[in-house]
């Protein structure tokens, strides 16, 4: 009986490796992986690159082109409302630091480098400061603007004018951060749910301040959103609106605040995708009657 059942097993082992290994990774369509590193810090990231349908058949044509954070999370549900929202455009989401664990003691966790990333203060506490090292924006801001931006721009069918952000939670502070520091990095911003808390915030309005001071132009078109259950976040994103609202003279053109309805902070991130790709649609079919004009 011993003899029967190892027996089996040496026959029917084999087929169940074999298949699972006929199970592949799914792959979202017309979509590349491309490494890149940072050229000052030496960390490496992926780009997740959507290309559009019709891409490259009129090798004059040129693509506007989102930029997402959150690459591991968020790519998924922006490529399938850029498909059907805005079908022209090339979707770039960037992923978190691959090779993080040399950095962050080991620790393997994939997201760790977001809270590093896409925050513009140290945490006041020392000892979870030198666990996550906060507050580096400033280098991964860099980064987008000499290395990635650079990158798809002389790769790829791009139009430079028409460079999109998207980010949420700690992506939205980030992008609140680039509106302000370097507003001519993007056209469009789309800040989902700004994890703001009262120094991150002070630390933007006194950015917003210098930029009044040097009568630096804003020009950018910006999409805020926000879960209607986020009441903590509530008081400070609409804080927020108000110092877009003021800097409207330097080019600023925020949209009215968009509330979603019976959502907190997570669940409030697909309904901001779905509506700012429509806010976004609908500003470039503007701009495609006005150029018409």
């Amino acid at each position: 009986m011993k003899k029967f059942v190892i027996l089996l097993v040496s026959i029917f082992l084999p087929l169940m490796d074999a298949q699972g290994s006929d199970h592949k990774s799914y792959e979202i369509l017309r979509t590349e992986v491309v490494p890149i590193t940072d050229s000052q810090t030496g960390r490496m990231y992926d780009l997740y690159i959507r290309l559009p349908e019709d891409y490259g058949k009129d090798a004059a044509e040129k693509h506007p082109v989102i930029y997402a954070t959150d690459g591991d999370w968020h790519m998924p549900l922006l490529s399938g409302a850029a498909e059907f929202m805005l079908p022209n455009a090339i979707v770039v989401v960037m992923s978190w630091q691959k090779d993080s664990a040399k950095d962050f003691e080991g620790d393997e966790r994939p997201f760790l480098s977001r809270f590093r990333d896409y925050t513009v203060l140290p945490w006041p506490n020392p000892d979870v400061q030198a666990k996550f090292k906060a507050g580096q924006a400033a280098n991964h801001l860099a980064f987008i603007r000499d290395d990635v931006i650079k990158y798809v721009e002389t790769t790829y069918q791009t139009d430079p004018a028409e460079r999109i952000y998207f980010g949420f939670s700690l992506g939205g502070e980030f992008g609140s951060y680039i509106l302000f520091e370097k507003p001519d990095t993007f056209k469009h911003y789309v800040l989902g749910s700004p994890a703001f808390d009262s120094e991150s915030f002070k630390f933007i309005q006194d950015l917003a301040a210098k930029r009044a001071e040097d009568g630096t132009s804003l020009n950018a078109n910006v999409y805020v959103s926000v879960g209607e259950n986020e009441t903590d976040a509530i008081p400070f994103i609409e804080s927020f609106m108000s110092l877009l609202q003021h800097h409207k003279t330097a080019g600023l053109n925020p949209k009215e605040l968009e509330i979603v309805e019976r959502s907190g902070h997570s669940e409030a991130f697909p309904a901001t995708a779905v509506r700012s790709f429509k806010w976004l649609s609908d500003l470039m079919a503007e701009d495609t009657v006005g150029g018409q004009q």
